[in-house]
């Protein structure tokens, strides 16, 4: 049933040559000038083209942080502005016992303060399922389509749908840059489909295109279907802005002194809430009705 509950610089590392120099002796070919077959592993750079030039900036801002040796430290990179802070204990992890003195960030601080650099706006301030979850998506891709859509820049996440644990920044050719755990400095790492892998979103960080509102209230659920009964997907843990595809009558819903009948489809959740939690009239003015 859906309720609400109280809850809670530079540049360092060298970018990877991606164009080929006129006059060198390799072949021409797209596929022989993606990546240098003898890239140092260890690498922080974007490491395949395509990616946009905000998505390099970003991969180069944390970059800059991975050559720098900067601690993760859990619950960092979360202050007003985005950029290293002092962490926090974990009470689930004895590694973090010294996180309070050490200055860095956690995987989604660290996405933060590398999109905020590349834009100079701070368009990813949450924890990872917020930043997977953006209203700012392009485009989302599944734990089934594996790596070959993907782009440098794009931020990968490990979780499920109702709890995202983990986020990090694609580098392309199987790597990744991430701040991966207490009693470790920010690193590239080899891409880790197994396990709790769950997609990957590609950030735009041009205007928000559809119709964008802001939801009310603490844990609100969103749901596969517009019925209280459906299966949970996700919930708000406070007011979230959020990109509306459609709504549709349906199955009424009476909560915190409201009833309505009508609710949203959306895309970014690929799920439905009811308009009770989303500030605005009870049918919300220029969204079209859903045909599905």
């Amino acid at each position: 049933m859906l309720r609400r509950t109280g809850l809670i610089g530079t540049l360092i590392g060298l970018l990877a040559c991606l164009l080929w120099v006129p006059g060198a002796a390799v072949a021409t070919t797209p596929a022989a000038r993606a990546v240098p077959a003898a890239a140092d592993r260890g690498e922080c750079a974007a490491l395949a083209p395509g990616a946009s030039a905000a998505a390099e900036r970003a991969i180069a801002a944390a970059c800059a942080q991975v050559a720098a040796g900067v601690w993760y430290t859990w619950g960092g990179g979360h202050g007003p502005q985005p950029g290293p802070t002092y962490g926090q204990v974990d009470p689930s992890d004895p590694a973090s016992e010294h996180d309070p003195e050490r200055l860095g960030f956690d995987c989604s601080g660290l996405v933060r303060y590398a999109y905020a650099q590349a834009t100079g706006s701070d368009l990813l301030n949450g924890v990872a399922s917020a930043q997977y979850y953006t209203h700012r998506a392009a485009e989302r891709f599944t734990a089934a389509q594996g790596l070959a859509p993907l782009l440098p820049g794009d931020l990968l996440v490990w979780g499920t749908s109702q709890k995202l644990q983990h986020i990090a920044i694609y580098l392309g050719a199987g790597r990744m840059v991430e701040a991966r755990q207490s009693g470790t400095r920010l690193m590239v790492s080899d891409v880790r489909l197994t396990g709790s892998y769950y997609g990957a979103v590609r950030v735009d960080t041009g205007p928000v295109q559809g119709h964008v509102f802001r939801t009310w209230g603490t844990g609100v659920w969103t749901k596969d279907r517009p019925s209280t009964a459906a299966a949970r997907v996700y919930a708000f843990p406070g007011p979230t802005t959020i990109r509306v595809q459609c709504q549709k009558h349906a199955e009424p819903v009476t909560s915190d002194g409201y009833t309505n009948d009508a609710w949203s489809y959306l895309p970014d959740y690929r799920a439905w809430v009811t308009n009770i939690y989303i500030q605005g009239p009870a049918w919300l003015e220029s969204v079209p009705t859903c045909t599905f």
